[in-house]
């Protein structure tokens, strides 16, 4: 028999407005973003794709996100190591395969970018660019239209913590804050740009510079999966009534190199990156469950099963399917003629 302690904690998801199946869904699809993100890392080794850009650890805040957002109205600007919330919003593993392989089918950009540049017209998915923190006021531009047709609609954009030095931040930020616009704004504070460590990045509080421009900052544990859903929904229902924006700085740490050609090793050390690796926040999710009757290790093994054959059919399907022409390469780049004479 459980203790009074024991039973409370199991009911933190019910208590957000969770139904049990919804909080069992989460736990799957950061287990899928995991063992996507492990399979891409695999296969950049083993020379069959280009290039690979990992966001393991931070998949269950992630989730946490999209599944906080109404995926029929909302509108969604993820950064590169978003797969965990992409995945939570509609995108297939078949087409991250796609789009780590630049085959033509690639929804995101026809193969064109690289991988992790996500965008889907389907799934309400704005494009992103190689530059960083382009995202931002773009999100807040979305955010404007939304307002201005009187839609009850919110732009949620993810971006790192070295994205938040960027001049599109602030830019995007005060301009929301202004007009008062219905967006959330995520960092991702995953301690690194690229080589450069948190400490050398900023001497203040990230989630504090939303005090600046008139609107709440808040900081959460990207380790606690519910407590991540919590702020993005109270900040999300914060939008819908006509309150503003919000900065939310999701703790985390990013225990890959930047990407699968960086040695991380070079700037930091092993000590420094295994407690992170051992305090796995997708563990601490499943272990939630299971503490609720949710979850069991049966069910575990039957999942684990599922997930490798979906990521098994993705992969072969992507390295089959063709690249994108020579002819269609120019689609969308230069203007189409219109009309005879033109």
């Amino acid at each position: 028999m459980k203790q009074a302690g024991s039973v409370q904690q199991t009911l933190r998801h019910t208590a957000l407005g969770l139904s049990d199946e919804r909080a069992v869904d989460m736990y799957k699809t950061m287990m899928t973003a995991r063992r996507f993100d492990e399979r891409g890392q695999l296969l950049k080794l083993a020379g069959k794709v280009n290039f690979h850009i990992s966001g393991i650890t931070q998949e269950p805040s992630q989730v946490a996100m999209g599944f906080a957002m109404d995926t029929t109205t909302d509108w969604f600007l993820p950064y590169y190591r978003d797969y965990g919330f992409v995945l939570s919003i509609g995108m297939t593993v078949k087409e991250l395969m796609l789009s780590l392989y630049a085959k033509a089918e690639d929804p995101n950009s026809a193969g064109r970018q690289m991988p992790g540049h996500f965008g889907s017209k389907r799934l309400r998915m704005v494009t992103g660019s190689s530059p960083v923190t382009t995202q931002v006021p773009h999100a807040a531009g979305i955010a404007l239209a939304a307002k201005m047709r009187g839609e009850k609609s919110v732009s949620i954009v993810s971006f790192g913590e070295g994205s938040s030095n960027q001049g599109d931040f602030h830019e995007g930020c005060n301009f929301a804050g202004v007009h008062k616009l219905p967006v959330i704004f995520v960092c991702q504070n995953n301690q690194y740009a690229i080589s450069v460590p948190l400490a050398k990045q900023t001497r203040g509080q990230i989630y504090d510079r939303a005090l600046g421009y008139g609107f709440p900052g808040v900081r959460v544990d990207g380790n606690d999966t519910l407590e991540v859903y919590r702020v993005v929904k109270e900040a999300r229902d914060r939008a819908i009534a006509g309150e503003g924006p919000t900065l939310i700085e999701i703790m985390t740490y990013r225990v890959t190199g930047h990407s699968a050609t960086d040695n991380d090793l070079e700037y930091r050390t092993k000590e420094e990156v295994e407690p992170y690796k051992q305090n796995d926040p997708i563990q601490t999710y499943k272990n939630y469950l299971m503490d609720a009757g949710l979850w069991s290790d049966e069910q575990e093994a039957t999942l684990q099963v599922e997930i490798r054959a979906i990521i098994d059919e993705g992969n072969q399907y992507a390295e089959r399917a063709p690249f994108q022409s020579a002819e269609d390469s120019e689609l969308y780049v230069y203007a189409e003629p219109s009309g005879e004479g033109h």
